[in-house]
């Protein structure tokens, strides 16, 4: 089943986070028809290779023209003829942020099918969808609705407190410009007393219009302590979240209109208490409560407007370099990386020329770093609203570069005692907001970063990024590993399955989770309480081995994701299963049942075990040395458990593996992915790469290597080398080797 009719079948809560990644920018019209023809494309790779997405680009546009032919729909023909139309004028001369777009909208629904399939979710994951209860989404659209219908009201009690003066203050100035012999008629006397109780009655609305508002502006206030900032507070910690593989990011559209609509509720206040004051000017009397009360409540709404302005101005995308779309928050020297800040309110008075300022590290005490960095490009850029979104007002830094300070006498600034991917950064954004006379020093900055000057720290970077965002809601804590706080496995697990999410496309289930648990924590993986330090989990060596727990599961990610996709995903690789556990597994099983683990004791690497009974019953266990990137860029995985061979003694080579663990037949388990050659027409006699093994006699007495091939070798190289290959199989009765 083709992955987008799995997306159609999930439930109306994950589907809601399905429309979410769907805009002018990916229409799902494009989604629905090309469907099939979409989810075979490589769009992982051609976001980084230009000419790769511009192949494909035009080979869109070729199939999208070619759907568009054969609707008999006119208004889809031409629904579709004007998305056609948008797609050649946004990525014509771009197509690569094409291509990027579509790999993270197909990595996205992975994820989403990733959560679906999963039994349980994590008590994270939990929290967090129940901040977003519906029930409680539903309570703040009332609360701001009532706030406006509330403030229109009192729109409408302004005008008719004006209308009421302006009546008054004709009949006053009427009855002042009377004759001086006339003001003692019984008549005067009359208008005299219905003036008194026209001011009296004007006093009165006055008075009832101030505590109407000294009510909506006290209940504006709770709105935005008690709703509206948790509200904004609970978006950026899943934002934290979302960055390191967490839960689709949604709901700042909604978090949006409700700022809009407050703030929209707090300056009408303004105006009609500025529309008070004009009133007085004209009529005033002896303890008229306007001048009394009106100074109070403008300091009060001026201080909601402030804090509502400054507090909507946040970070939408958090600084993330476009190779590394999945691993935000890293940032390279020397290479260009994106972010982009927001408003969240949106006024049609509002000056739109906001330019907005980046400063790299502002403020930052000396001596808390050891290398300084500043903005090689252009960090000035004027806010702008977007045509394809709800009009929001934005603005998006696309071409940033960090280049590090150098010093006159060669040093680098002070050596600290941490690393360079311990070291966290910031980046500041400001800019000037004015609106209604009122002026505003907006500020805002990035959750912390880590800038690295080569990729090989990009796993220790990330492993700072992921332990930060996991432990700390605080936006600027960039001391946070001078006393990296414990993570206990329970979270940890959790985010440790995100990223095979994330980059592998499934996550871990219960079984593998508590595979690694035992590698990491021994005797306490089965406390999900135990607390994992921060050392344990990055900087300290596993026991025996010259690497520690992240880089090895980093590394196994790389190679998921590289080079074993499509076996990871039918579940056929076992995965973190111990030495000792496998052979318990085998041990009673047929001749020839093999299963896939990955090595413990190298880097990115994965081997296979299979089992035999000798003719006196004793069983034996046979490894491979594991297959590593190198190896596997020349031969898939699945080729290589198709064509692997075993020589011995020198009978004739012949692949031991024939049911995979428990008792799947080889061919049923991986006929699908192997790589079929369709036949030709060709002079040469064609040639395939075969991996062998050498299993000698003397195996026994000699503590063997487990080896496969490099390169994997052709029939005819055999034959011609097999004097060199010293590849050996090691058995139950020698040192078990991967």
């Amino acid at each position: 089943m083709s992955q987008w009719k799995q997306i159609q079948q999930l439930e109306i809560r994950l589907l809601e986070h399905v429309d979410y990644l769907y805009d002018d920018n990916f229409p799902m019209d494009i989604r629905q028809g090309l469907a099939s023809w979409i989810e075979s494309q490589d769009w992982d790779t051609a976001a980084n290779d230009d000419a790769m997405s511009a192949v494909l680009f035009t080979n869109l546009l070729s199939q999208l023209e070619r759907v568009r032919s054969r609707e008999l729909n006119f208004l889809q023909r031409h629904n579709m003829k004007i998305i056609q139309q948008q797609l050649q004028v946004k990525y014509t001369s771009n197509p690569t942020v094409m291509a990027r777009v579509i790999s993270s909208c197909l990595r996205e629904e992975r994820r989403i099918l990733s959560s679906a399939c999963m039994q349980e979710q994590g008590p994270l994951e939990k929290s967090l969808q129940n901040s977003v209860a519906f029930e409680r989404q539903k309570n703040m659209d009332s609360r701001v609705g009532i706030i406006r219908g509330s403030v229109q009201l009192m729109d409408q009690a302004v005008k008719y407190i004006e209308d009421m003066q302006d009546d008054f203050d004709f009949r006053y100035k009427t009855l002042q410009s009377r004759e001086s012999t006339d003001r003692n008629s019984e008549m005067m006397k009359q208008e005299v007393t219905r003036l008194q109780e026209m001011l009296n009655r004007l006093d009165f609305k006055r008075k009832e219009i101030l505590s109407k508002m000294d009510v909506v502006i006290k209940e504006i206030d709770d709105l935005m302590t008690s709703q509206l900032n948790p509200e904004l507070q609970d978006w950026k910690r899943r934002q934290q979240i979302a960055a390191i593989g967490g839960p689709l990011l949604t709901g700042l559209d909604q978090l949006q209109s409700w700022f809009t609509l407050t703030a929209q509720s707090v300056f009408q206040i303004k105006r009609q208490l500025d529309k008070l004051g004009e009133l007085v000017v004209k009529v005033t009397y002896e303890s008229d409560p306007i001048p009394l009360q009106k100074p109070q409540m403008e300091e009060r709404v001026k201080y909601l407007i402030y804090h509502l302005i400054k507090s909507s101005f946040v970070v939408e995308k958090q600084p993330c370099m476009p190779t590394h779309p999945q691993k935000p928050l890293i940032i390279k020297t020397g290479v260009q990386f994106t972010t982009k800040v927001r408003l969240l309110v949106k006024l049609p008075e509002v000056d739109y020329q906001l330019k907005v300022k980046t400063t790299f590290d502002k403020d930052l005490p000396p001596g808390r770093v050891s290398r300084q960095f500043f903005i090689l490009t252009n960090n000035t850029k004027v806010m702008d609203i977007e045509d394809y979104s709800n009009g929001c007002l934005s603005v998006e830094f696309r071409h940033l570069q960090l280049k590090e300070k150098k010093y006159i006498n060669g040093t680098k600034g002070n050596e600290g005692l941490l690393s360079v991917t311990e070291e966290l950064h910031s980046l500041s954004f400001e800019a000037c907001f004015t609106v209604q006379g009122l002026t505003i020093d907006l500020e805002t900055c990035s959750l912390p970063l880590v800038v690295i000057s080569n990729v090989s720290q990009l796993p220790g970077g990330w492993a700072s990024i992921m332990w930060y965002n996991l432990l700390t809601d605080e936006p600027r804590n960039l001391v946070f590993f001078g006393n990296p706080p414990r993570a206990t496995w329970n979270q940890l697990s959790e985010v440790l399955s995100w990223q095979f999410s994330t980059f592998a496309g499934q996550g871990l289930n219960k079984e593998q989770l508590s595979m690694l648990g035992e590698k990491l924590l021994g005797q306490h993986a089965s406390c999900n309480d135990y607390q994992v330090s921060w050392s344990k989990f990055s900087k300290e060596n596993i026991p025996g081995k010259p690497f520690s727990f992240w880089m090895w599961l980093d590394s196994i990610l790389e190679l998921i994701k590289r080079h074993l996709l499509p076996v990871w995903n039918e579940n056929y690789i076992m995965g973190f299963v111990s030495k000792e556990m496998e052979r318990t597994l085998l041990k009673d099983r047929e001749p020839g049942t093999f299963l896939l683990r990955f090595s413990e004791s190298h880097l990115g690497g994965i081997t296979f075990t299979w089992v035999e009974h000798n003719d006196n019953g004793d069983v034996k266990f046979n490894s491979v040395e594991p297959y590593t990137k190198n190896r596997l860029t020349a031969l898939p995985f699945a080729d290589i458990i198709r064509d692997y061979k075993v020589i011995s003694d020198g009978v004739v080579p012949e692949n031991p593996l024939k049911f995979l663990y428990p008792d799947i037949p080889k061919d049923e388990a991986f006929g699908r992915l192997y790589n079929s050659q369709p036949s030709k027409v060709h002079p040469y006699i064609p040639s395939t790469l075969i991996p062998i093994s050498e299993l000698r006699s003397n195996a026994s007495s000699t503590p063997p290597s487990c080896q496969s091939p490099e390169p994997p070798m052709t029939p005819g190289e055999f034959d011609m080398l097999n004097e060199h290959l010293c590849f050996d199989i090691d058995t139950m009765s020698s040192p078990y080797s991967e």
